[in-house]
């Protein structure tokens, strides 16, 4: 189905199309279940485990980075049982602060790459932006598809791109291909792209920037979380998903385990193969888990600002 251009347009296009109505009416009514005591408390820890603690800025400083490094690590200086987040997420020119940072720790320092957030630059350019965060010891990698090239529908040329960021990265960091799925228009364009990254290569498929209006959302992480149950099914191969973008309460992020749990179930209720991308989520996640420890809601004031 890579062999060709042609090959690939037509295993893209004789993907089952999708049901939008039927989609988001799944995601809507797995959104509606209610978790409670011990399942509320074992969420919240699993999601704080999950995340990639992010900081996207351009006014970012190794201060700023350090500070994210020390709250990925001890998330509520409070619990000393709170679980450390999964990654911390920077800029390539922040990789060898936040690796220095999280030294003898399992947290992972991820970075993005690929001229990020627009990918808009030559594959030269993206190898060497892949290969300088990887020397400054960035354990992960996130990479954004050329947008343009797939909507101009050049499916051979992003599969290229995103098996070329693979080669670089080899055994030494995971790779996650960023959708920005805001962009793709269509979920038929959301099913092809994840099938498009899977077939190259991803460990991961992520789902936005968190630079655009619309970002994660439960009905297009449900799509790409069946993408990647049905890759397995049919290569045996198991391929993480993020959604990234817009997620800040411990409601949505409850909402999106579920769907995890219901639709490919708990192989993928890990961190090796789930993350959430983002930067408010952690703190509502703190509040929540000490109000079900003291009984009481402490509060914006009783976590650290970011």
């Amino acid at each position: 189905m890579t062999a060709s251009d042609s090959a690939l347009r037509r295993f893209l296009h004789g993907l089952p199309g999708v049901d939008a109505v039927g989609l988001e009416a799944r995601a809507a009514s797995l959104g509606t279940r209610s978790i409670k005591t011990t399942a509320k408390a074992y969420a919240i820890d699993l999601a704080i485990s999950m995340i990639d603690l992010t900081t996207l800025e351009g006014a970012d400083t190794p201060g700023k980075v350090r500070a994210l490094a020390a709250k990925a690590v001890n998330p509520d200086p409070t619990d000393r049982t709170s679980p450390r987040t999964a990654a911390v997420c920077v800029y390539p020119d922040m990789v060898a602060t936040a690796k220095a940072a999280l030294t003898g720790t399992d947290v992972k320092v991820a970075s993005v790459a690929t001229a990020f957030p627009a990918g808009r630059a030559a594959l030269p350019v993206k190898l060497a932006d892949t290969r300088d965060a990887i020397a400054a010891g960035a354990d992960e990698i996130d990479m954004v598809i050329d947008r343009g090239a797939f909507l101009a529908g050049r499916y051979m040329d992003v599969f290229e791109e995103i098996r070329a960021v693979k080669a670089e990265c080899g055994d030494k960091a995971r790779l996650k291909v960023i959708f920005e799925t805001g962009e793709l228009s269509t979920y038929d364009n959301i099913r092809r792209a994840s099938w498009i990254g899977m077939l190259a290569g991803a460990d991961f498929i992520k789902t936005s920037t968190g630079k655009v209006a619309v970002n994660a959302t439960p009905s297009n992480t449900l799509l790409m979380l069946e993408a990647v149950r049905d890759f397995r099914a049919l290569t045996g191969v198991q391929v993480g998903v993020k959604p990234a973008g817009g997620i800040r309460t411990t409601k949505d992020a409850i909402k999106f385990l579920v769907l995890v749990n219901e639709t490919v179930g708990e192989e993928w209720l890990d961190n090796h193969w789930f993350r959430f991308g983002a930067s408010s989520l952690l703190n509502d996640l703190l509040m929540q888990r000490q109000k079900l420890s003291t009984g009481r809601y402490s509060g914006p004031d009783y976590v650290t600002v970011d």
